[in-house]
């Protein structure tokens, strides 16, 4: 399987991106994070404060107007779009997804979205017309895993997914082979390789205690920690923050993220 890399725990696949990290804020990126609902906003809240510690030059949060006056003492550079009654992101909000993205060079969707049909058919109408890169996890993804085609046909998509929920993706998408929690580590590697040479997205998974990286055909796998805890959120700020630093090279640039987190 020469599609397969194999990083080890402390020893980076890629060692000059981990050296080539920008040195000045003011080259380092712009990144829109956007989630949150009436009720929660700590998704949001995490995921800006690592993407600051990852090295982000300016970040910003966009969250419900139904947060304003909860939020707005509390969390710096946050902004806010219209919501539903119930405090979700309502259709009206779609604007200034597309505004606040068009300043950005990259979005993050964390999650904290709660459900909703409005905010289903913003994220819908966002994929569809912001053409930058966009990372998506947790309850955002779960908008798109019984209608997947939308976020895994377009370029620039990066999804950080649970094994269950790339179960659904791939059964959505009636890709011809199945995942399954027992499938053997080569045909795990081999399932992504097809998976991401049919579709133009990035996968990043972790599964029994390996993180796994699939872009363009090319997988990468790294040791780590079997424990399941809120890695996706961390994964996916990691992420944001480096695929913006390394625009050409964006498998390069997840695994060496991976590395990083694990390194921690």
């Amino acid at each position: 399987m020469s599609y397969w890399h194999k990083q080890l725990p402390d020893k980076a696949l890629y060692p000059q991106l981990l050296w080539d990290k920008p040195e000045n804020k003011l080259h380092a990126g712009k990144l829109l994070i956007i989630g949150g609902n009436a009720h929660s906003f700590s998704i949001p809240a995490l995921a800006y404060t690592i993407s600051n510690n990852t090295g982000i030059g300016v970040a910003k949060v966009l969250l419900p107007d139904a947060l304003k006056k909860a939020v707005g003492p509390v969390l710096e550079n946050g902004e806010y779009a219209p919501s539903t009654h119930s405090g979700s992101f309502s259709k009206l909000s779609l604007g200034d997804w597309l505004e606040f993205g068009s300043w950005a060079d990259g979005v993050l969707l964390p999650g904290d979205f709660g459900r909703n049909s409005e905010t289903a058919i913003t994220l819908e109408e966002f994929l569809s017309r912001y053409y930058g890169p966009v990372t998506i996890t947790q309850d955002a993804l779960d908008y798109f895993t019984s209608n997947p085609l939308k976020l895994i046909e377009r370029p620039n998509s990066y999804i950080v997914t649970s094994f269950a929920q790339l179960q659904k993706i791939g059964t959505s998408s009636k890709f011809p082979h199945v995942f399954t929690y027992d499938m053997p580590l080569n045909n795990m590697i081999d399932c992504l390789h097809t998976f991401t040479t049919m579709y133009p997205c990035a996968i990043v998974l972790k599964h029994n205690g390996t993180f796994f990286v699939a872009y363009d055909g090319e997988v990468s796998t790294t040791q780590t920690d079997p424990a399941e805890n809120i890695w996706r959120v961390a994964t996916a700020a990691t992420i944001s923050v480096w695929t913006i630093h390394n625009p050409g090279k964006i498998f390069e640039a997840i695994t060496s993220a991976i590395f990083e987190i694990n390194s921690k």
